[in-house]
């Protein structure tokens, strides 16, 4: 997979659902990882929050990696829901898309779904997605791989949109997974 033509998906890391989730700790751990690894790349990213007003925002340690992005507010569980996300996505010229976020089951899955039906290629992130329960987790993930998406985790895509060792990004990304 090519970093130039990736696009990272984040998707409803938000207030007290974000709380909840299964192993939330190590979960905003690879959340923070990816997407500081997409921002040194130069990957473009697409946040989204699902009807913020209920659930409340982006949980503050993700939303600080990254800061100067607006994001995009939903009430369709699938991001492809939203016309803002369609205009960015297909204004980024990008066709794979990186998915990230919560729930794997639900938001996660659907918009993995609506991707893949679009002609879109998906990686969804295994160690940077969750749902509550395991259960849940594990049966999103099985739903996305059978429908063609892609299950990759954070260091094994970094280390594939690297490609080598040796550049300044490398030494950055490097570090972000030691």
């Amino acid at each position: 997979m090519k970093s130039e033509d990736s696009i990272v998906i984040l998707i409803d890391v938000q207030g007290k659902l974000a709380e909840l989730m299964h192993e939330k700790e190590q979960l905003n751990k690879q959340l923070k990882i990816l997407l500081q690894g997409a921002r040194i790349l130069d990957i473009p990213i697409l946040w989204l929050e699902q009807y913020p007003q209920g659930l409340g925002p982006t949980v503050p340690e993700i939303a600080a990696v990254i800061d100067g992005l607006e994001p995009i507010d939903k009430t369709c569980f699938s991001a492809c829901g939203s016309q803002l996300f369609q205009q960015r996505l297909q204004a980024s010229g990008r066709h794979t898309a990186i998915v990230a976020g919560i729930e794997s089951h639900v938001c996660v899955y659907q918009t993995a779904r609506d991707l893949l039906a679009s002609g879109f290629t998906v990686e969804v992130v295994r160690d940077a997605v969750s749902s509550r329960t395991l259960a849940n987790h594990l049966a999103g993930l099985e739903r996305m791989s059978h429908l063609g998406a892609g299950i990759t985790t954070v260091e094994m895509l970094l280390f594939e949109w690297l490609r080598e060792a040796g550049s300044p990004a490398f030494k950055e990304v490097s570090r972000l997974v030691r």
